[in-house]
């Protein structure tokens, strides 16, 4: 461990950079190093020494930091993640603790270690402008308007820092490094803390503690020195950002900045309490997953259109222990999705000053992870009022606002339903649940659970489809898995409410259900959204546990029963005992039965407005009554279902009182769209629900439509709905920011088809259509330029032809013909004849000369080597005499490990194919597609778009393009004349297309395939080619799938990749044969088969050629590499180093697009300065495959087989200096023509 100097240390400060300068500096972090301020060695940063405890000397500041309205003039910079105020203790006395009584600034306090190599720690104070201006522009990101000019800023950088790891500790943690970095800006008057924390700077969220087995969550926050008196000390406020794995697993993708990893902070000024940033834009490039989804609320639908509205609530905590010092406020902002879409014109959060308290906030990201600070904030109506139902009023309190429905509307506030309308709930279900002793569970997911609720009689009727019948009949004791929707919409007995207006539909509900006996468990959990766009409550269900066995057939009869209800701060829990008897099917006519019992408890949590006391006159405990109680599983149709009917109020021994008057017992006879009005003894009344019409006995709806004929303003149509109405936008139409006014849809201009752009003319550049009214000009392959003005290349200036050849320039081309008395293709020319390859020329040797003898493991007869048609080794070479077979690599080496014996060919190929998956079937449908160029890739059972503009992911505009949940696609292609995808599925094996406009898919090939992977479309030439790693082969064929042709069944292992190049008439594709990978080229009708790469490569599964630039790049899964070159030349690029896993890759513009099985995602990189620049994660998380352009146009140029299929009768396949007409395999007859 380090130890401290006495002697204090003044920084000088850093050198000073040109604006221009810093972009040009070598950030030391490789990803999204460019949040970071510079750092390092070079910029005159001090290093702490290697250890687990180092701390720096007192750093003397030049201008002071003001730190909870104090001055403070020298910083301790320490290894564990802190910036101490005080000089700080031996870390056993803080870790794991907070605050800390020495005061410091914690980006990452947790156990760090740098000994032996592992990491830095840098630390430095500069007041050059340019890095002044840097802090500056982060400060402003977060608080716009403040006027702050800083003087000085101490940055403080923890490089590639590693964690404690004890002996035997977790190995999993051996590697993982983390980068982040504290900037402190000051002026005269104020200080700011910035937070950067990189895309992947952060890869362990906890640290091993000595002071404790086990390993301790990281802690974010600030902490106050403490103040010493005579015999006692007084701790200082804190306050926590983040002390949890899963808050601080977030802090690279959320920000309160508006830049994803910024955190901003003033830490100090005239005010002793720290505020933190207001979001002041939306988030950049922060793209939640599935799972972040569901942890926020479900929006509802406005009557007036379909404008989403996530509502949430304020809340609020008092720690009795510390009355006068925290309060606790959670203060939930609009999720990011509400931000990028019609959300922008609310104003951010305000949070206006108050008394002198401290305040603890807990903020809801949008992944629903909790971000703790102190500050002093108050919510009001005025920027929240969006957060209540258009059912409902908001008032304001001292400490907050409360939202609380109208009259004839019951809810929370946040949701309100009309009183007596039946309700609708709908979600999925998935469980894994063992049955009796089966060591094997049942599992099933994506279930549907449908409820239909008459809530004037508190009838509950649920389904559940479908759930086999290993499984269905051991869930009918488990009425309770549809009662939580009984409970929701029971009837109230006066004064009492049921769960939905407690929760307003939006709560998590969590069961442990023991079965006595055998002492089986099953852990229930329930998640309810709220009210969805279409009315309905949403709810998922997750099971997972053992259940008793009930035999197939049998029958379960559940007793009327009561359930206690008791209610504390946003919980509310509950704990029974239930019987239930079970009578078996006939035997001999006899029906046996037997009594089970289970012991259920249930915690449901859920977020309450504490400012309006009115709101808790509910008593803490009530009880639930249920009665009439139905379970039946159909076995045919796989169908759960459970009925009952249900009631809340007093605590009752079941005497007779008031709970007996007929609308809490469901004997009245209102109409099912009528609320029941309980009056004294057994009297009541009838009175139908808003949007009804009647004498409550008959209710009607009323047609809010043709009754109020411009409720919907104009541009608009209404629909009535049963007790509502929707307003829909006309064509060319859409919903203004107010979510009410329909104004006229801006189209966009698509200037290269209307030929109103300013490229060069068509025989030399090309119009790129980018989306909105945007697009690029790029000349063509041949010419020069910025694509509005370009100019021939002259290759013969490049000395493209041999040095014995003549070479004839041509706009946009050239040709090479080799000099009298040579022969060749002017690319290569010999005098008089033809060279031989190595192969050719030992075989010519041994057939000449009666043969040489090969010294193996055993002596072996005359051995001639076998070449194909170019010359190339054979990969499988065969001794004629022994019989014995091997594989050879591309020189007729001899690959360790494949000798087989006589009559045994080697497997010199893979036929193993990627796992399949299954799934239901659902209607595949292709959504259609906006117009711009977009990238397409495939992800399991579906295809992603996501739109481009310019060289930009427009992430938020990203949706599933098609779904066939029962399919594994691999590879997809693209044809940009009729817009159609294409697709390979190794679950069929199959090749599918389907046209972009919409509709349905076409399955084009579905025999003699093996494992289809690669697969690339000629648009010139009308011709798909493919790859099939189980068959080790290439083929070709029409669009349409007919005239097949085996391009390539030699020489292939894993074939995996496949491009074309039209317009030059080459083919391209990857082996990653383990014992000899390599990447290969040939003619597009198979001839000049050779291969291009084979060096220093590892598993190349992804290839893609630009159009534009000539160039071909791949993605290396074994070297982890991003490489590209010109086919045409020598000499490889590598773009990026030490990605991930890759598999598919594409390109456009300066771009390339690589998805990568680790990350999830897809990545971008720009190929120019090879740097990432950008991701997109889906929001469901699972591998994605291959992935391509669709361009908005088709890349200019044409070949030989543009025009009339080159005049050939069956397939036109293109050369770079013509064509050859093939015939497809297998033809029968005379009417196919081949020729070159």
């Amino acid at each position: 461990a380090g130890t401290s100097s006495d002697r204090p240390v003044r920084m000088g400060v850093g050198p000073r950079f040109p604006p221009c300068a810093l972009l040009a500096l070598a950030l030391p972090f490789a990803l999204s190093a460019e949040l970071l301020l510079p750092h390092g060695a070079d910029r005159g940063d001090a290093a702490l020494e290697p250890g687990d405890d180092a701390r720096s000397a007192a750093l003397e500041l030049g201008t002071a930091l003001r730190f909870y309205g104090a001055a403070v003039r020298s910083l301790y910079v320490a290894t564990n993640g802190i910036i101490a105020v005080n000089e700080p203790k031996n870390e056993e006395k803080y870790l794991g603790q907070f605050p800390v009584s020495f005061g410091a600034i914690a980006p990452f306090m947790a156990d760090l270690d740098t000994t032996d190599g592992r990491g830095n720690v840098y630390y430095r104070e500069d007041s050059s402008s340019d890095v002044l201006q840097l802090a500056s522009d982060y400060i402003k990101g977060g608080f716009p308007e403040a006027a702050f000019d800083p003087s000085s800023v101490v940055i403080v950088t923890w490089k590639l820092v590693a964690p404690y790891q004890g002996s035997g500790e977790d190995l999993s943690l051996e590697e993982k490094r983390n980068t982040f970095q504290a900037v402190l800006a000051s002026s005269d008057s104020s200080s700011y803390a910035i937070f950067l924390y990189p895309e992947d700077g952060l890869q362990f969220y906890s640290a091993y503690s000595k002071n404790d087995d086990g390993k301790v969550p990281a802690m974010v926050g600030f902490s106050q020195a403490s103040t010493n008196y005579y015999f006692w000390e007084n701790p200082g406020s804190y306050n926590v950002i983040a002390n949890d794995e899963d808050s601080i697993r977030n802090l690279h993708k959320s920000s309160n900045a508006g830049r994803q990893g910024v955190w901003v902070f003033e830490i100090g000024s005239s005010s002793d309490t720290i505020v933190p940033a207001k979001v002041s834009s939306v988030l950049t490039s922060l793209e939640p997953s599935e799972e972040d989804q569901e942890l926020t609320s479900k929006p509802f639908m406005s009557d007036y259109g379909s404008t989403e509205i996530r509502p949430q609530y304020v809340t609020s905590s008092t720690d009795s222990t510390e009355e006068d010092q925290h309060v606790t406020y959670s203060v939930p902002q609009l999720a990011v999705e509400d931000f990028i879409t019609s959300y922008q014109d609310f104003p951010a959060q305000q949070f206006p000053p108050q008394g002198p308290q401290v305040i603890d906030v807990e903020e809801f990201d949008e992944t629903g992870i909790v971000f703790r600070y102190h500050t002093d904030v108050q919510q009001t109506c005025a920027n929240n009022r969006h957060q209540c139902s258009v059912h409902a009023i908001c008032k304001d309190y001292p400490n907050g606002f409360c939202c609380s429905c109208i009259a004839g509307y019951k809810g929370n506030g946040r949701q309100c339903v009309a009183e007596g309308s039946p309700q609708r709930v709908n979600g999925k279900v998935k469980g894994r649940i063992f049955v009796g002793n089966n060591p094997v569970p049942v599992t099933f997911e994506n279930t549907d659970l449908h409820s239909y609720v008459v809530m004037n009689h508190g009838r509950a009727y649920t389904a559940i489809s479908t759930i086999p019948e290993a499984l269905g009949y051991s869930l009918l004791p488990l009425a309770s898995i549809g009662g939580v929707i009984g409970w929701m919409f029971a009837v109230e007995q006066q004064g009492y409410k049921n769960g939905f207006s407690i929760t307003g539909g939006e709560f998590t509900r969590q069961t442990e259900v023991t079965f006595l006996g055998n002492n089986e468990k099953l852990i229930i959990k329930q998640k309810f959204s709220g009210i969805d766009e279409h009315g309905h409550l949403t709810i998922s269900t997750e099971m997972e546990g053992r259940v008793p066995e009930v035999p197939s057939g049998a029958s379960v009869h559940i007793e009327p029963y009561t359930e206690l209800y008791h209610a504390s701060s946003s919980v509310i829990t509950s704990s029974s005992t239930r019987e239930y008897t079970v009578t078996e099917p006939e035997r001999d006519g006899v029906a046996s039965t037997y009594t089970g019992a289970y012991q259920w408890r249930q915690t449901i949590s859920f977020d309450e407005c504490i400012h309006d006391d009115t709101l808790h006159a509910a008593p803490a405990t009530q009880q639930l009554s249920v009665d009439s109680i139905f379970v039946l599983y159909n076995r045919d149709e796989q169908i759960l279902r459970y009925a009952m009917s249900n009631s809340i109020g007093p605590i009752s021994d079941g005497s007779a009182d008031i709970s007996r008057n007929p609308c809490y017992t469901g004997t009245h006879n209102c109409d099912t769209n009528a609320v029941c009005r309980a009056g004294t003894g057994n009297r009541f009344s009838c009175e139908c629900s808003i949007g009804f019409r009647g004498d409550g006995n008959v209710c009607y709806d009323i047609d809010e439509c043709s009754e109020q004929p411009g409720v919907c303003g104009s541009n608009a149509v209404c629909n009535n709905q049963p007790g509502t109405y929707r307003c829909e936008c006309v064509d060319g139409y859409q919903f203004a920011a107010d979510g009410r006014t329909c104004v006229a849809v801006e189209y966009a201009v698509n200037h290269c088809q209307a030929g109103t752009h300013g490229c060069d003319i068509p025989q030399r550049a090309q119009c790129v259509y980018t989306g909105g009214s945007a697009y690029i000009c790029t000349c063509l392959p041949g010419f020069s330029g910025d694509g509005r003005a370009c100019e021939d290349i002259d290759e013969c200036q490049q000395g493209r032809c041999h040095p014995d050849a003549f070479c004839y320039n041509t706009p946009g081309s050239f040709s090479c013909q080799c000099k009298a008395g040579y022969r060749g293709d002017g690319f290569q020319c010999v005098l008089g004849g033809v060279v031989k390859t190595k192969c050719q020329h030992e075989k010519e040797v041994a057939l000449g000369s009666g043969g040489t003898f090969f010294q193996r493991e055993i002596r072996v007869g005359q051995f001639i080597p076998q070449c194909d048609e170019h010359g190339n080794y054979v990969p499988t070479q065969c001794h004629g005499s022994t019989g014995y077979c091997w594989c050879v690599d591309r020189d007729g080496n001899e690959i360790d490990g494949t000798r087989s014996g006589p009559g045994v060919r080697p497997p010199c190929l893979s036929t193993a194919a990627p796992p399949v998956g299954i799934g239901p079937s659902v209607r595949p449908d292709t959504i259609p597609l906006p117009p711009g160029t977009h990238l397409l890739f495939a992800q399991s059972g579906k295809i992603e778009h996501v739109p481009l503009e310019g060289n930009n992911m427009k992430k938020n505009g990203a949706k599933a393009l098609l779904h066939i949940p029962d399919k594994v696609i691999i590879g997809v292609a693209y044809d940009c004349m009729d817009k159609m995808v294409y697709w390979t599925d190794i679950s069929g094996p199959s090749i599918s297309r389907a046209s972009l406009h919409g509709g349905e898919p076409t399955t084009i090939i579905r025999t003699d395939l093996g494992s289809p992977e690669g697969i690339a479309l000629d648009h010139l030439g009308r011709n798909i080619f493919w790859t099939d790693s189980q068959l080790d082969r290439i083929e070709v064929a029409r669009l349409d799938g007919r005239q097949r042709r085996i391009l390539f069944d030699t020489g292939l292992v894993n074939p995996r990749a496949i491009v074309v190049d039209p317009v030059r008439g080459n083919l391209y594709w990857t082996d990653w044969n383990r014992e000899a990978p390599k990447i290969e080229t040939s003619y597009m009708d198979g001839t000049n088969r050779r291969i291009l790469v084979k060096d220093d490569l590892g598993l190349p599964n992804g290839l893609t050629f630009d159009p534009y630039s000539s160039m071909l790049c791949w993605v290396d899964a074994g070297t982890k590499r991003l490489e590209c070159m010109n086919p045409n030349q020598l000499g490889r690029r590598k773009i990026v180093e030490g990605i991930q896993y890759p598999f598919g890759v594409t390109s456009y513009g300066k771009n390339l697009y690589y998805t990568d099985w680790r990350r999830d995602a897809v990545v971008a990189v720009d190929r120019m300065v090879s740097v990432e620049n950008d991701n997109f994660q889906p929001h469901k998380r699972s591998r994605l495959y291959g992935i391509t352009t669709a361009f908005a146009q088709c890349p200019g140029g044409h070949n030989y087989c543009t025009v009339n299929n080159g005049g050939c009768t069956h397939l036109c396949l293109a050369t770079p200096e013509g064509r050859s007409c093939r015939c497809p395999d297998n033809t029968v007859g005379v009417d196919c023509i081949e020729r070159n």
